[in-house]
């Protein structure tokens, strides 16, 4: 027989449990389904125990500099990768404790640990029961796509999950993919000791960004010891031996290169193709994503997408918004939209590149007038102090509205500091601000008053 319920939440992404929550608050009755561990990417695959990987490499990469600070280790460094991913589990198994512990525990919710699948736009089957609401929020995610090229399926390799299970260093990383995936995992790796081979089918690395962002990212790995390798698209992978070899299509460098260890960083796909939502006739795209209109909704009445599956954002931060979208409008009065939020993420190579808004293509399609200001990190007082004088700072501005357009931090506290900035376009309000304003010294923040008088009109 049925079990009836006000609400049912697919997934428990950073987006699902926080809705959840907040309808049990309201005094709906909500089952949560997960068929995996709580928490989702973020908390089990993605941001949480890959920055935690990020901060043991950063400690490893500032050990082998310690004389520069007067500092004598004593000896060499050495990695062991076995405490690392312990400290790695440790940190990532607390967050996911504490995701189950809240949907355990909240009164009104029911957690069912099993795989949900629609029977209809009302119902959804898990184990052996039936599961009935009139208001159902899909929250699932996503998964790392494996390449469509000859010998994919048939040879070891790795992606952003399972990367996480190997408790060993490898001789020689070759990473097939050169966006943010593939140069954290490079460098971290390059960092505990790994030599590293990234190659890039395009003509440079991180292709959705300006393009001295990506030669500046280039340089920065390559000045480590990892080997770039852009116009390079790997065609074919096999083995030879007990080494993996990758075959490149590429105008100059090796055709091929052999490694002990493969990682796939060429995109995501969701995880929508086991949910049966053709029997609820939610529709999707060509990619499988959930189409979703400016609150969340599907195409179905009272079926909602957040998160990495509906193809809006995939983010920790963009899902969490969705939730808060979806809360404002059903309890809050409404008026919230995905249209009212400003493009926003990070890159967590060291330094991080902090990105908000437009970058410079976007400005000039947009047909505006527009400044744009350029302060290399070498000439920031914290960033020379700490010996990281890595990257630059870029902002583009409305020439005739004095508004900020875009950014991009590639900097020491890039990542935080980029919020100053886009805290003043959700205000709408001029980049003066910034200028007439008294900053502390001595940190990043106080030089984004010297990047805005740089200000020029930008190259067509």
């Amino acid at each position: 027989m049925p079990r009836d319920f006000d609400a049912i939440v697919i997934g428990t992404g950073q987006s699902g449990p926080a809705l959840a929550r907040r309808m049990a608050g309201e005094g709906w009755r909500v089952a949560v389904l997960e068929r995996d561990k709580p928490g989702g990417t973020c908390v089990n695959t993605g941001c949480i125990p890959t920055k935690t990987l990020v901060a043991s490499a950063k400690v490893a990469a500032m050990a082998r500099r310690a004389a520069e600070y007067g500092v004598e280790l004593g000896g060499p460094v050495r990695v062991d990768m076995r405490r690392v991913k312990e400290r790695m589990r440790a940190v990532s198994g607390k967050s996911r404790q504490a995701v189950a512990r809240s949907l355990e525990q909240s009164e009104n919710i029911t957690f069912v640990r099993g795989h949900g699948r629609f029977l209809g736009p009302d119902s959804v089957a898990v184990g052996g029961d039936v599961l009935r609401a009139k208001k159902i929020f899909v929250n699932v995610g996503a998964r790392a796509a494996r390449p469509d090229m000859p010998g994919a399926g048939q040879v070891p390799s790795l992606d952003n999950s399972s990367f996480l299970e190997l408790d060993e260093l490898p001789a020689h990383l070759v990473v097939v993919g050169g966006s943010y995936i593939g140069l954290e995992f490079g460098q971290m790796y390059r960092r505990f000791g790994s030599e590293v081979t990234i190659l890039q089918r395009g003509p440079r690395l991180v292709p959705r960004e300006d393009e001295d962002v990506s030669q500046a990212l280039r340089a920065l790995l390559e000045k480590e010891g990892i080997s770039v390798r852009v116009d390079a698209e790997c065609t074919s992978v096999s083995l030879r031996g007990s080494d993996i070899v990758a075959r490149v299509s590429c105008d100059a460098g090796a055709p091929e290169v052999v490694g002990t260890h493969l990682l796939f960083a060429t995109g995501r796909v969701p995880n929508t193709d086991d949910l049966g939502l053709e029997e609820a006739g939610v529709k999707t795209d060509a990619r499988g994503m959930i189409v979703v209109d400016e609150e969340l909704r599907t195409s179905v009445p009272g079926i909602w997408a957040l998160g990495d599956c509906n193809g809006r954002g995939g983010f920790t931060h963009t899902s969490y918004n969705d939730y808060e979208i979806v809360e404002a409008n059903l309890f809050d009065g409404g008026g919230r939209k995905l249209s009212d939020r400003i493009q926003a993420y990070a890159l967590y190579t060291d330094p991080p590149l902090g990105r908000c808004g437009m970058t410079e293509r976007d400005a000039r399609e947009s047909g505006r007038e527009v400044l744009v200001g350029k302060y290399s990190m070498e000439d920031v007082g914290r960033a020379y102090e700490r010996g990281e004088t890595e990257g630059f700072m870029k902002v583009l501005v409305d020439a005739s509205t004095k508004q900020i357009l875009g950014a991009a931090l590639l900097g020491i506290e890039g990542d935080e500091v980029m919020h100053t900035l886009l805290d003043l376009m959700y205000a709408r309000a001029p980049y003066t601000v910034v200028t007439r304003a008294m900053h502390v010294h001595p940190t990043v923040s106080e030089y984004l008053p010297s990047l805005f008088y740089s200000l020029e009109p930008l190259a067509p």
